[in-house]
C-alpha cells in the first residue's frame, strides 16, 4: 500500500498503531456491505454496473500506472464509503511489477483468477483486468462466466475460457457491454485489454454511467 498514492477508488490507510496486545489501522470508513452483498441475489442493471465498473477500472488503472498488481480482485474486496464511492481494498496478494518485471505464483480466488495464473505461467497486470471482467459479467448475468461443482472444475472451466452469452440471460444487455466483456475476459492475455484501454476505448462506460446518474437525480428531484 505504501507504493500507492491516494486515489478516490483505493481504500486509504491513514495511521497504524501497535502495542503489545493489538494492531490498529485507521482507514477510510466504509459501509459494512461489500459489492458481493449487492450482487449475490440479483443481477445489476447495466447502467448501474457501468458506474461500478468505471470506478473499479479507474482504481485498477491507478495501481497499474504505479507498477502494482492487486492479484485478488473480487466482489468481497470492493467496498463503498458512506457516500457510495467505490473503494478497492485488501492488497494482501499485491505484487510490484515495475521495470518490466513479470509475476508468478498461483494467487487469487477460483471464479476470478485468470487462466495464465492457473497454468503456472509468468503473467502481467492484465490478470486484474480478467478479474474485473468476471465481476462485470456476474453483475450483468447473476452467474459467473466459468463455474463448476468444485474448485478443480472451476479452474478447468477458467482455463478453457469458453466465454458465452446465453440469450435468455443477456437479451437486455447491450452489444457494447458484451464487446467490453470479450476484451476483458480474453483467454489470450496479449489480446486482453489493459485497464487504461477499457476506460479509454469504451465510451459505453461513461455514457451508461451518466444515464444512470441522470435517472437517479431525476428520481430524487434534482437536475444535472
Amino acid at each position: 500500500m505504501t507504493l500507492l498514492s491516494p486515489h478516490p477508488n483505493i481504500l486509504q490507510i491513514y495511521h497504524v498503531f501497535e502495542d503489545q496486545d493489538s494492531l490498529s489501522i485507521v482507514m477510510d470508513l466504509c459501509q459494512p456491505h461489500t459489492l458481493f452483498d449487492r450482487i449475490v441475489d440479483n443481477p445489476v442493471p447495466e447502467a448501474e454496473a457501468a458506474v461500478i465498473m468505471k470506478s473499479l477500472l479507474e482504481g485498477v488503472a491507478h495501481c497499474h500506472r504505479l507498477g502494482v498488481a492487486h492479484r485478488d480482485i473480487k466482489p468481497d474486496n470492493v467496498l463503498f464509503d458512506a457516500a457510495g464511492n467505490l473503494k478497492l481494498a485488501d492488497f494482501g496478494s499485491a505484487e510490484w511489477f515495475g521495470d518490466g518485471r513479470s509475476m508468478g505464483g498461483v494467487v487469487g480466488t477460483p471464479y476470478y483468477v485468470a487462466p495464465e495464473v492457473l497454468l503456472g505461467r509468468e503473467y502481467d497486470e492484465k490478470v486484474d483486468v480478467w478479474s474485473c471482467g468476471v465481476i462485470m459479467y456476474i453483475m450483468l448475468a447473476g452467474i459467473p462466466p466459468f463455474y463448476g461443482d468444485s474448485a478443480v472444475e472451476i479452474f478447468e472451466a477458467v482455463v478453457r475460457g469458453n466465454l458465452r452469452f446465453p440469450s435468455r440471460i443477456f437479451r437486455n444487455v447491450s452489444s457494447s457491454a458484451k464487446d467490453l466483456l470479450r476484451k476483458m475476459i480474453s483467454r489470450d492475455a496479449s489480446r486482453r485489454f489493459s485497464a487504461e484501454q477499457a476506460l479509454r476505448m469504451f465510451p459505453y462506460l461513461l455514457c451508461s454511467s451518466l444515464l444512470y446518474k441522470k435517472r437517479v437525480l431525476i428520481n430524487y428531484g434534482f437536475s444535472l
